[in-house]
């Protein structure tokens, strides 16, 4: 592993002539580094770019992102998943206006706000204001453990605090050597993402070869990290109902709080067992709404993978036959023209049904 602050050096020295072009990385703006690192989160850097693009331009410094109505902080992140994510950035530009308006500058201040974690903070921190804090990502957990040899399970604890201590070793390494910290976190960032790959080592292009213990003792060094069997992903089918009045189209809010909150959607829900999609369709009618509804064709399927469980939405042409529409768990519902669905901020498998209807 790197005991000395040249290896060190040759690693920031690759990361600044091989770095990708990213528009982040082209600013020191502590707001501008939050946006992207909240971004990234469990996002690809090629999908990230765009909608960071488009989320600083819509909402260029904090006090614009706090005093936005959350529906447009929502329909400006539709697309990118997580919502949760969105709604955490909101909160915290809130936080930060009523502290003056100015990001924390260390990575326990910057816990405190809504949606930073131990990572995210270390990011913000090391890479804006300089503090010599390590990131400890999937990325860098990866190198780590390559390079250190780890051979444990990389989800138990014990492991974990191991690779955390060898970030802490390598950051003192580098304070004591004068190296920027930003510039580590950013280059083992880098070198995770684009050599160090899960199931892929381009071990030849790596500043780090002659220090990685893996690269010296296995022949294969992408069994590390050792990660622990995947439970099998859980299906749920999903019956939604397509109702329409008047030229419009009934549409639902999510409760703020919980999965996708805050998000428009066509009314409906998860299939219970021993009922058909159908039933499932009024049932939830009944439920979120007070409505009975007649369900008449499947005008669309569609298929979507979360993080832990997939779905399949089935939408229905459905006809309002009786009850007054209430909100008993929908946040709110609207009648909307299709030409205005657009304006508002729908999950991926809606935006696809969106799609279609607009077609249709």
């Amino acid at each position: 592993m790197p005991k000395s602050a040249a290896t060190l050096r040759s690693l920031i020295d690759w990361f600044e002539a091989n770095k990708r072009d990213m528009p982040w990385r082209k600013t020191r703006d502590p707001y501008k580094i939050w946006i992207s690192e909240i971004l990234l989160q469990q996002t690809q850097v090629a999908t990230v770019e765009p909608y960071y693009n488009h989320f600083v331009k819509t909402f260029p410094t904090v006090q614009t992102l706090a005093k936005a109505p959350l529906d447009r902080v929502l329909k400006a992140w539709e697309g990118c998943g997580y919502y949760a994510r969105a709604r955490n950035l909101h909160k915290a530009a809130k936080q930060i206006v009523a502290m003056g308006g100015k990001l924390p500058r260390t990575a326990k201040e910057l816990r405190d706000l809504s949606g930073i974690g131990p990572y995210t903070s270390a990011a913000i921190a090391s890479i804006a204001f300089g503090e010599a804090v390590p990131v400890l990502d999937g990325n860098v957990e990866r190198v780590i453990a390559r390079v250190t040899g780890e051979e444990g399970i990389i989800s138990e604890r014990e492991v974990h605090s191991r690779l955390r201590s060898h970030a802490e070793q390598w950051m003192q390494i580098a304070v004591n050597a004068e190296l920027s910290p930003g510039d580590l976190n950013e280059s083992l960032m880098e070198l995770g993402a684009t050599v160090c790959k899960p199931r892929e080592a381009l071990c030849a292009q790596c500043p780090l070869k002659r220090v990685c213990v893996a690269k010296k003792t296995l022949q294969d060094v992408t069994v590390l990290p050792r990660k622990p069997l995947k439970p099998r992903t859980p299906h749920y089918d999903i019956g939604a109902a397509i109702v329409r009045k008047n030229g419009r189209i009934l549409i639902t809010k999510r409760p703020e709080h919980g999965m996708l909150g805050g998000l428009w959607e066509f009314p409906g829900g998860k299939q219970e067992s021993g009922e058909s999609l159908k039933e499932c369709v009024q049932r939830e009618m009944r439920e979120e709404l007070a409505m009975e509804v007649e369900v008449g064709e499947q005008i669309a399927s569609v298929k979507h993978a979360y993080t832990h469980f997939k779905i399949t939405l089935h939408c229905f042409e459905c006809k309002h036959v009786g009850g007054e529409l209430q909100l008993i768990h929908a946040a709110d519902a609207k009648w909307v023209k299709p030409a205005e669905l657009a304006n508002y901020a729908f999950p991926k498998a809606d935006r696809v049904v969106l799609q279609m209807l607009m077609k249709s």
